[in-house]
Formats: structure tokens, C-alpha cells, sequence
């Protein structure tokens, strides 16, 4: 895991396929009307529920693509989007269920995303 994010998203910007992704208008709305701490919220529950198993139902293909919610285009574009990318941007183990400290490292680099996306 990355002690400074700052060089985390240095790398995440210079891959074309995570630079890509970027919230829509409709979305920074969203973060706006609800507030940040609940899109934290929501970011702890999906990293929970399709991330923290060691073998997630679907992994690979459990956080959708496509404009759904913030978290989402979030996971995609900081690479916390399933296991593998896990492993490969951030070195956390494949096939063990994450740890707290995980969980809390993962929402840490999503909501870090949001807030730069959104200039909240």
C-alpha cells in the first residue's frame, strides 16, 4: 500500500485507461446534495460488500462501469475496483479478505478521488 497517495495518482495519471474515467456533472451534483460523509458512507459499504471477501462473488466484474454512482467511477479510475487491481496498484494481497486496515486505506484513495474531482 502507498504511504504517499500523492505518488499513487502520479502513476494512476500517467495510465491512460484509469485517467479516463472522470465524474459527470450529474455525479458531482450527487456529492454535493448528499455531502461527503455520506458518499464515504456508501464508499465503506461497497468496499465491504464486493471487495472485502478473499474471494468476491463476480471479481473482475462486481463495481459497474458504466455513470451509476461516484464510488464506482472512483474504484475504476484509482484502480480499488476488484482484487486484481488491488493487487496490482496498490500491492494488497489477492484470495485473503481485507483487513480494517484495507478498508479503510481503499475508501481513503476513493473519497480522495471524489474530493479532487469535485473541488468539494
Amino acid at each position: 500500500m502507498y504511504k504517499n497517495l500523492d505518488y499513487l495518482f502520479d502513476g494512476l495519471k500517467k495510465s491512460k485507461f484509469r485517467s479516463s474515467f472522470h465524474l459527470n456533472k450529474k455525479m458531482k451534483e450527487y456529492v454535493k446534495e448528499n455531502g461527503i460523509s455520506l458518499i464515504e458512507k456508501h464508499a465503506y459499504n461497497f468496499v465491504n460488500e464486493r471487495l472485502k471477501p478473499a474471494y468476491p462473488r463476480n471479481d473482475g466484474k462486481q463495481t459497474p462501469m458504466r455513470q451509476v454512482h461516484p464510488v464506482f467511477i472512483a474504484q475504476h479510475a484509482t484502480g480499488t475496483c476488484c482484487r486484481r487491481c488491488l493487487y496490482k496498484w496498490h500491492k494488497i494481497p489477492m484470495y485473503r479478505e481485507l483487513t480494517e486496515d484495507d478498508v479503510s486505506y481503499i475508501v481513503s484513495v476513493i473519497m480522495k478521488y471524489i474530493v479532487e474531482e469535485c473541488a468539494v
